[in-house]
């Protein structure tokens, strides 16, 4: 394979959705140059309404992103009656809001991750008069599994908590009624419409930016809730909210989601079933299920690198990141983007790469 074939398994558009500027209702600027909190485009409230229906949830605002509305949030629950609780596999942007809470005196703590008996044990200890903030992902993208999530909300409801949620990896990938042979659901609300949960004491964070391939986030709860962060946002006022062309693409996400949205994730379910198919016909077993971000198993650390590395030079690109205990992991993001054959191309030149003799195989010849 030449140099510039190159077969790319690193971006998170799972249902293959781009927005280049000649699909997208004009605009007439990028911004208002106006801070959301005095003023917001009518094509704001619009989306927001219909996040509120696709996620079954009171009330919805934008965001500029899911770090902005964790910034914000966890800068609310700056009293000291308030204590994190945070899974400790939850993505970055959410553990760093709870270092913002943290360094403003916010007593936080981790809990194992997915595991509701270490989260009681932790409750059951609070100081008295502590109200409990249970930060976790909806989705995990490590190990590809679903949160506890009526777990966590049952104890959050009975501590009288709340349950912050990033569902980033789950808006627009699973949605409600899931079946073994609809596994994502259908209409891609996210991981509380997968679960069936409403609950007045949840708050739901997702980036767009994932399944939907619109650079913003939503933020979806209570009417009461929405409404105090709205009016208490540091970022709505100090920092700018998401452009036109933002909302543009989020306008035409949700509609292709409404049109051919179901149709996507089975297409995506299929390939993501036939990359782990072909790795399993060698034995080369995968962490993941059947979410579309698919890890080697037992490949880390300096061999997840070198074999990185000899992917790229084949001209594929993997994704290597860090796994809940920091090491190199690689992994593959299946898009519904990609063709069966390349879904095909990959595995062959991955397992070609895995069985590769090393030159310290060689000596020993």
């Amino acid at each position: 394979m030449t140099e510039n074939i190159v077969l790319d398994f690193t971006r998170t558009q799972y249902l293959g959705l781009t927005h280049g500027y000649r699909t997208l209702r004009p605009w007439s600027a990028l911004t208002t140059g106006v801070p959301a909190a005095l003023r917001e485009p009518v094509l704001a409230s619009e989306i927001a309404g219909q996040f509120t229906r696709l996620q079954g949830a009171e009330c919805s605002l934008l965001g500029r992103s899911t770090l902005h509305i964790f910034w914000d949030l966890c800068g609310m629950l700056t009293s000291k009656n308030n204590a994190i609780l945070i899974d400790s596999g939850s993505y970055a942007i959410a553990r760093w809001g709870a270092e913002r809470a943290a360094g403003r005196g916010v007593l936080v703590e981790s809990f194992s991750h997915h595991d509701p008996q270490a989260l009681a044990r932790h409750l059951q200890r609070l100081p008295a008069g502590r109200r409990p903030v249970i930060i976790a992902d909806g989705l995990c993208s490590i190990c590809g599994c679903t949160a506890p999530l009526r777990a966590y909300a049952a104890l959050a409801k009975t501590t009288a908590g709340m349950l912050l949620i990033d569902d980033s990896q789950a808006l627009g990938l699973l949605g409600a009624s899931p079946t073994p042979w609809k596994p994502y659901g259908l209409g891609g609300g996210g991981s509380l419409a997968w679960s069936g949960i409403r609950d007045a004491h949840i708050l739901v964070i997702s980036s767009l930016a994932k399944a939907f391939g619109a650079p913003l986030a939503v933020l979806t709860g209570s009417a009461v809730q929405v409404e105090i962060f709205a009016r208490q946002s540091e970022t709505r006022m100090h920092c700018s909210p998401p452009s036109l062309a933002d909302l543009c693409a989020a306008e035409r996400a949700l509609g292709l989601n409404n049109i051919r949205g179901d149709l996507l994730r089975a297409r995506l379910l299929a390939l993501v079933k036939r990359f782990r198919h072909r790795m399993q016909q060698v034995g080369v077993r995968m962490v993941g299920g059947l979410f579309p971000v698919q890890t080697l198993a037992t490949l880390t650390g300096e061999k997840a690198v070198r074999t990185w590395r000899q992917l790229r030079e084949a001209g594929v690109n993997a994704l290597l990141r860090q796994d809940h205990r920091r090491q190199p992991r690689l992994s593959f993001i299946v898009t519904s983007a990609h063709s069966p054959d390349d879904i095909d191309a990959a595995a062959s030149i991955l397992i070609a790469t895995i069985f590769r003799p090393t030159l310290a195989d060689t000596n020993k010849l």
